[in-house]
């Protein structure tokens, strides 16, 4: 991670793992602007956010399907994120998010309950949001569609939709209905999206070649081009640590 920038994650415990991937953090520490790319990655972000020029704020990314426009991250900025899995738009914020695909919207300050002050410590912000999803999980979940959702992240976006019709015993037309409702784009786009998260990997240790189920190199190539705007070769350079979820991966 370029000098001034400080990323953490960290994994939730169960049962929030069928929910939420991930719980973040990014701070820019330096006394310059950073210049950044967002990736898709197949999650859907929380954010909490404050800088000196901005003030705070609270963000709802929906799902990405090509890279973001350029954006920066100012001075002094603090940013915590719950980074969460699609289950989780229906059973946690209860609300479709189709019409917010490759961009985002703003919330209400104290939306679940988070404020400002909960910038201040990221382990007592992970402590405070785990309680707080919980305490809005509902009891009954569609044992189907977890079940969906688990073949799709094991898989990494590799199995087929009639494949996975087939062991949900859920039709391929009412899962991509679902899909399309809650999320914006069918089940064929996300896994899409999930094979290149996947390729991300590999990138990131210098291995320039498919090994994420892509039909040969010619496909790898625009696939990774399509979702990140530039060729494989040219993303591992990563100048300037532009792509941020890529230099994540190279700094661990």
């Amino acid at each position: 991670m370029e000098e001034g920038l400080y990323y953490k994650i960290i994994k939730p415990d169960d049962p929030l793992s069928n929910f939420v991937d991930s719980f973040w953090c990014l701070y820019n520490h330096s006394n310059e602007v950073k210049e950044t790319i967002g990736l898709p990655d197949g999650r859907v972000d929380l954010f909490l956010f404050c800088s000196p020029a901005d003030g705070f704020r609270i963000l709802l990314l929906g799902l990405g399907t090509q890279p973001h426009e350029q954006a920066s991250i100012p001075v002094d900025c603090v940013m915590f994120c719950i980074s969460l899995k699609l289950l989780a738009v229906e059973y946690i914020l209860q609300e479709s998010i189709a019409d917010i695909i490759n961009s985002g919207k703003l919330l209400k300050e104290d939306f679940l309950g988070f404020s400002e002050q909960d910038l201040q410590n990221f382990d007592r912000f992970i402590e405070k949001s785990t309680q707080l999803l919980l305490s809005v999980l509902p009891t009954v979940i569609d044992k189907r569609k977890q079940k969906l959702f688990d073949l799709i992240y094991k898989s990494k976006g590799s199995v087929t939709v009639s494949e996975l019709s087939e062991k949900v015993c859920w039709t391929s037309r009412q899962i991509n209905r679902y899909f399309n409702q809650w999320f914006g784009l069918s089940l064929k786009a996300y896994s899409n999206i999930l094979r290149f998260r996947a390729s991300l990997d590999h990138i990131a240790q210098g291995k320039l070649f498919p090994e994420e189920h892509f039909f040969d190199q010619n496909h790898f190539i625009k696939e990774i081009k399509k979702f990140a705007g530039v060729v494989p070769k040219e993303l591992l350079k990563n100048k300037n640590d532009r792509f941020i979820l890529l230099s994540s991966l190279t700094s661990k």
